[in-house]
């Protein structure tokens, strides 16, 4: 029942607030990593369990979204989940061991799963059906912009105070989500509730999705299959998905209710939002890394030029969402959404070691409006067609396939940099020769340096090597690092075909329960 004046505003404002809770717990503790490692006594391979753990919950836990909405209301569902994600917060930055950290992250990434898609539901249906445009640009908003200040923030508690306070922070603004979300959100029924419980498409789920994401989380630190956990884990992940499916279809009661997929404008938004998060994410994760390690920026200065990118996509979102309420179709906006983002990406491809912090803010500007007329069209052509409980279930999967996208996108763009730094180096050690006058006349020049600063002919000549393999290790980063954006953006460019894929639609009409 769509809601109008106050209340809808503090409904909305509670909804978003709630999913950016979790969207922002996604990687504001990447940047914090060290200091919890150093503090915790624990080794690097160790630390990243806090990220994986709460990565794979997440996954588990988006296409269940649905089913346990409608079992246990989804008002009900969504406060239980921003209490658990509340006390599971403090719990985290409680924590005096890793082994305690991980278990508190992988119960704070349960309950952060049933806030994202439960938190979309809500706003749909508590917008007025021809303003559900711009409710999905309200709601884009979080789903965009949380991801990409979440190191800037980690990054400014962490040197301020104690990694501690990224977990600590979360406590006020949960409780005042939750006395929110009692106060004003209405009541929806238990549809589900009497039914039997799929128990093992419970488990089935689990088991395939959580063995995929822990593949693509370790999958290029362990070498992929050099490891045989690693090829268990795909063995399982397949079979896994395979049963999955067919217990799904063969039950009354399926924990995912496949026959969505009927829905031709659906079933094409799955792939859609994949990419989508293969673009999001994969940028995200570049992006800071090749500025601090290479242009040498601080964590501070990559924040800052986050931010206005971020600004772009929030200023824009409300325009897109009432150009969709007006009938643009959005498969045009998606495509301008896709060929902007490939622009950013290649314009960051072209980047040098002189490249500055005015360089990047343009490409970074142009990426934030791509972001504004992605998210909002693909999310309303995945979900136009969908109705009453399929509502519930088609917001989780689709949730899960942008947090899958971007679990795949990481994964292919580190495998990426990992393979092409070996074809980089390999190629710019050809010229490293003494029949090469360019690497001579720089050899020669770097030693005279050294001699005139009072070194011996030995130590200059040692440390004009140092210094050229130096500077060939920066060249091999930035030509790597521009391979990862420029096949990022292909990726975007080449899937482009896909929206003509999904029907045309007048005006957005987005159904929503019919309670």
């Amino acid at each position: 029942m769509a809601e109008t004046g106050f209340k809808k505003w503090i409904i909305t404002i509670t909804v978003i607030v709630a999913s950016l809770l979790e969207l922002i717990d996604t990687t504001i503790v990447n940047v914090s990593l060290p200091d919890i490692q150093g503090n915790l006594g624990a080794t690097l391979e160790d630390i990243a369990w806090v990220v994986t753990g709460y990565a794979v919950a997440n996954v588990i836990i988006l296409p269940m979204s649905g089913w346990l909405g409608s079992r246990f209301g989804r008002k009900n569902y969504f406060i239980t989940s921003i209490i658990v994600f509340t006390i599971a917060s403090f719990l985290c930055g409680n924590a005096h061991g890793l082994s305690e950290l991980v278990i508190f992250r992988i119960l704070q990434g349960l309950a952060g799963g049933g806030l994202i898609s439960t938190s979309q539901a809500i706003l749909i249906e508590t917008w007025p059906r021809e303003q559900i445009g711009t409710a999905t640009a309200l709601f884009g908003l979080g789903a965009v912009v949380g991801p990409t200040v979440g190191p800037t923030i980690g990054g400014y508690i962490t040197d301020h105070t104690s990694w501690r306070w990224i977990f600590y922070v979360n406590i006020p603004v949960g409780a005042i989500a939750a006395f929110c979300a009692y106060t004003f959100i209405h009541k929806t029924p238990k549809e589900a509730k009497g039914q039997p419980i799929d128990w093992w498409g419970i488990g089935l789920l689990a088991v395939a999705v959580g063995s995929l994401q822990t593949i693509l989380e370790k999958g290029e630190s362990e070498d992929w299959f050099a490891k045989p956990y690693i090829l268990l884990l795909t063995i399982t992940a397949i079979l896994g998905t395979i049963c999955f499916i067919w217990r799904e279809l063969s039950t009354s009661h399926p924990i995912v209710n496949f026959a969505i997929m009927r829905h031709r404008s659906f079933s094409v938004g799955m792939f859609t939002s994949f990419v989508l998060g293969f673009g999001l994410y994969g940028s995200v994760f570049v992006f800071p890394v090749f500025c601090q390690n290479l242009l040498g920026f601080t964590a501070q200065q990559t924040g800052e030029l986050l931010f206005p990118g971020g600004l772009c996509t929030i200023v824009m979102m409300p325009f897109i969402g009432k150009m969709l309420n007006r009938g643009i179709p959005a498969q045009f906006m998606a495509t301008a959404g896709m060929f902007l983002f490939f622009v950013f990406t290649t314009m960051l491809s072209n980047s040098t070691l002189s490249t500055g912090q005015a360089d990047v803010l343009i490409p970074l500007l142009i990426r934030g409006i791509g972001m504004a007329l992605l998210f909002v069209p693909l999310t309303t052509l995945a979900i136009a067609d969908l109705k009453g409980p399929e509502l519930g279930q088609g917001t989780g999967l689709n949730n899960m396939m942008r947090q899958l996208g971007g679990s795949f996108g990481i994964a292919t763009l580190t495998t990426i940099i990992h393979l092409r730094e070996g074809v980089h180096r390999s190629n710019l050690l050809s010229n490293i020769n003494i029949y090469n006058p360019a690497f001579t006349e720089r050899f020669n020049m770097l030693t005279q340096g050294f001699i005139a600063k009072g070194k011996s002919m030995l130590d200059a000549t040692h440390m004009a090597y140092a210094a050229i393999e130096g500077a060939v290790m920066k060249q091999t980063m930035l030509l790597t690092y521009d391979d990862a954006y420029w096949i990022s953006g292909l990726v975007m460019l080449f899937s482009i075909p896909l929206l003509y894929l999904q029907p045309f639609k007048k005006a957005v009409k987005m159904p929503v329960d019919a309670h």
